[in-house]
């Protein structure tokens, strides 16, 4: 069952520029504003369609009435300097506000214009990239190799440095491929499946796919009790038939508090054998987006990074886009949509049929899988946090679980 470990992975740098190697790391600095997709997060770019957006409305509607008047118009009179951009405090205002409008300032950079948020962000240059082009992105999907009808998964477990947004320092972390979360891991109901880990860790670990109805439990990846414990060094195999369809998951289940907190976790998607059950077909759904959440290292992150750094979800009026939410952490994170209700279809990969549910706020516990279809049927720049406000909104404005909807005009 133990192969010859394998060459371990390069890990991401530490420095504030993201890799460029597309190949490597999925997400180049500068592919959102060139339109190109960016699969973390789910995101197509928002420039594409700038043109048909205006400044400042959307569908016709001005949108005025979320700040106050003085920040509307422009209005800058100082009662002093903030202290954390230098700008003048307007009028009214107090620090908090000027630290809250830079944070969206850095979520949104140059598509503050195109999107309609000028007058309430300033004037942005075009060329200002949003701060999740700044940083690596994990959750990248890994095409496993063929041997024979075996389809074959080959990652490293490793240390690294990881940043959650482009102005914090970067956290000792770990990650499978070097990136956190891991490799998105998608295969059919029904394939053979062989997954080799090649441990370049200074300790033991193991790996338990969460949510897999294994036939032999010594598949499991509990050490002590399906196997020993995977050494430094050591490359191990799983290999298994994928039996239930579904969002699951894979992660350390050693010393499993520290590493999965720092960054072993990942996304196993089995697909329905039936085509007609997949989120496209049985949905109409446009985009599949995997949403890992962690409440450890780092503080509270999707897919590894905290807002103004984490990815916005863009789609058109008119798409339907399927979210599947996995916890990692130790806390339970309810997901908020602003404007939108979500449609609940499956718990732990199981689907739910005539007891879906609607809910605008949907409880995720440590170790559940909830996935859930949203019809973007209104343009608009829509909040989407967990609403344990701790989570979300401090004395400096939004932080950690806070993303956006971003739906453009048709």
């Amino acid at each position: 069952m133990n192969d010859q470990p394998s060459t371990p992975s390069t890990s991401p740098s530490a420095d504030a520029a993201p890799a460029t190697d597309p190949a490597t790391h999925g997400l180049a600095r500068r592919s959102f504003l060139k339109g190109a997709a960016v699969a973390a997060g789910g995101v197509v770019a928002a420039t594409v369609a700038a043109p048909a957006l205006g400044a400042s409305r959307w569908g016709g509607a001005p949108l005025r009435g979320v700040l106050p008047a003085a920040m509307e118009h422009g209005t800058t009179t100082a009662q002093g300097a903030s202290p954390s951009t230098g700008e003048p405090v307007p009028e009214g205002w107090t620090e908090h506000d000027v630290a809250a409008r830079e944070k969206v300032r850095r979520f949104v950079g140059g598509l503050a214009g195109p999107l309609g948020l000028t007058e309430y962000l300033g004037e942005i240059p075009a060329d200002v990239p949003p701060e999740f082009t700044k940083v690596v992105h994990g959750n990248q999907p890994l095409e496993p190799t063929l041997d024979g009808d075996v389809k074959v998964f080959d990652l490293t477990i490793d240390e690294m440095e990881w940043q959650i947004d482009a102005r914090m320092a970067p956290v000792k972390a770990l990650g499978y491929n070097g990136m956190w979360p891991g490799p998105l891991l998608r295969v059919v109901e029904g394939d053979r499946v062989r997954a080799r880990f090649t441990n370049n860790l200074p300790e033991t670990t193991g790996v338990h796919f969460h949510g897999v109805e294994f036939e032999d439990f010594r598949q499991d990846g509990i050490p002590f009790v399906t196997q020993l414990p995977i050494k430094p060094g050591e490359t191990f195999t799983y290999e298994f038939v994928a039996p239930n369809a579904g969002s699951h998951m894979y992660h350390s289940h050693h010393n499993a508090t520290d590493q999965v907190g720092r960054g072993l976790l990942g996304a196993f998607i089995v697909e329905p054998k039936d085509e007609a059950e997949r989120p496209a077909a049985k949905y109409g759904a446009t985009q599949d987006i995997v949403f890992i959440h962690n409440d450890s290292l780092g503080g509270f992150t999707i897919n590894g990074h905290g807002f103004p750094a984490t990815a916005p979800i863009v789609a058109k009026v008119g798409e339907t886009i399927y979210i599947r939410y996995m916890n990692e952490g130790v806390m339970m994170h309810p997901w908020h949509t602003h404007g939108f209700r979500q449609r609940i279809v499956a718990r732990d990969g199981n689907p739910l049929g005539t007891a879906e549910f609607y809910a605008d706020t949907l409880g995720v516990n440590p170790g559940e899988r909830w996935d859930a279809v949203v019809v973007c049927d209104r343009p608009g720049v829509w909040a989407f946090h967990c609403h344990i406000l701790p989570h979300v909104e401090g004395l400096d404005g939004m932080f950690g679980m806070v993303t956006a909807l971003v739906v453009l005009p048709a």
